[in-house]
């Protein structure tokens, strides 16, 4: 669960928002009404469990997030789990997970790299994943942490896609070398799923973090997103389908609508980072916080939220203790529409993509035929 809009380029922001849209809208949605207004969206009247991921910014900002009076108890009356990186294996980020772990609070270990290539991982670097868990293996060993769970983040190289972009033909080449590479997609998923195997061997449930595309690619039986963007689509034990409304405000809890049923579990977001909250490029203020995560309780008791910083700066820990989860919200009528709207138009266009070469052969036998039976009629009519 990632900071995305201030670590990749715009346009394949947009392009993850489009494909986000793509999975066929569901019917059987109990409870909820269509009012002319919009959608009204029961809450489901008990609290989920909420996960907080945070602390991707170092270890002084972490110690000072959990050090701040009161976030603690706050995160223990919302018995909510948090989950912190691996961005190092140092004693004093064991220091942290272990006041957690005295203080009662869940914590799962998420899993980030440690290199120029960026901290997600991705299709190419299972080799450094692998070595990464038999790190963390050593590290949880020496110092006696206590887990939950681990969470497997993989995600599209935004940095190298950024560059890309920059030079077209490159990135057109590169996209249609690897829209061919089907090796890479399996070779990838077989080393991920044994990873989770291995990681499941040592006693922990395995999280996936999955991009908002999955369900699109499942929906139309195609890996063409994963290979283009250089993703894997992987289960573990618990799938956060990651759904951030804050990067696609004009469309808004629609996506969450539109994705819901197909989400074992929802990640909401963004709470954090630049801009004032509410507005285009900034992050979720209350109302549209609290908005998400009801219509994400429609669907799942589990629902992470990113970012716990967010969360604290922007005082939505205490709102969360008071807030009614039983009252119901509207998603309004122009979300939806734009929802399904998009959503029709990518995922016919990722279905007739994904299968590209197979009409092109239907085509031309198509074309044949008609040319053999126009030939045959007028041997005919001369006869």
């Amino acid at each position: 669960m990632s900071r995305r809009e201030t670590r990749c380029d715009r346009s394949f922001t947009l392009l993850c928002v489009g494909l986000l849209l793509s999975a066929p809208l569901t019917r059987d949605r109990a409870l909820a009404q269509e009012t002319t207004a919009g959608i009204r969206v029961p809450g489901p009247g008990i609290v989920p469990q909420l996960e907080f991921a945070c602390c991707e910014h170092g270890l002084d900002e972490m110690r000072g997030l959990f050090a701040k009076p009161g976030v603690l108890s706050l995160i223990k009356n919302l018995h909510a789990t948090v989950a912190i990186p691996t961005s190092d294996f140092s004693s004093q980020r064991a220091d942290v997970v272990r006041s957690l772990n005295q203080q009662g609070i869940p914590v799962v270990a998420w899993i980030l790299l440690d290199t120029d290539q960026g901290p997600y991982l991705t299709i190419d670097n299972v080799s450094q994943a692998v070595a990464r868990v038999g790190a963390f293996e050593r590290w949880t060993s020496d110092y006696g942490l206590r887990w939950v769970a681990v969470g497997l983040d993989i995600e599209p190289d935004f940095a190298e896609l950024a560059q890309l972009h920059n030079h077209r033909w490159r990135l057109i080449a590169t996209l249609f070398q690897r829209s061919l590479n089907l090796r890479r997609i399996a070779n990838a998923r077989k080393a991920y799923s044994a990873l989770v195997e291995h990681i499941r061997s040592l006693g922990y449930p395995v999280q996936i973090y999955q991009m908002p595309y999955i369900p699109a690619e499942r929906s139309v039986h195609s890996s063409l997103p994963d290979r283009l963007l250089g993703t894997v689509d992987l289960d573990g034990d618990v799938d956060y389908l990651m759904l951030y409304t804050s990067f696609a405000r004009p469309i808004g809890a629609g996506m969450i609508w539109s994705l819901g049923p197909h989400a074992q579990a929802i990640a909401i977001g963004n709470t954090d980072g630049g801009g004032t909250p509410g507005t285009a490029n900034g992050p979720l203020d209350w109302n549209e916080f609290s908005r998400d995560l009801i219509v994400a309780s429609h669907f799942t008791r589990q629902i992470g939220v990113y970012d716990l910083e967010g969360c604290v700066r922007q005082n939505f820990l205490s709102h969360l203790l008071t807030l009614d989860w039983s009252q119901s919200v509207i998603v309004s009528e122009r979300s939806v529409r734009q929802a399904r709207r998009f959503g029709f138009v990518t995922r016919s266009v990722l279905w007739v993509a994904s299968n590209l070469v197979y009409l092109i052969v239907a085509g031309l036998l198509l074309s044949g035929w008609l040319l053999w039976r126009l030939r045959r009629l007028i041997w005919y009519r001369r006869r």
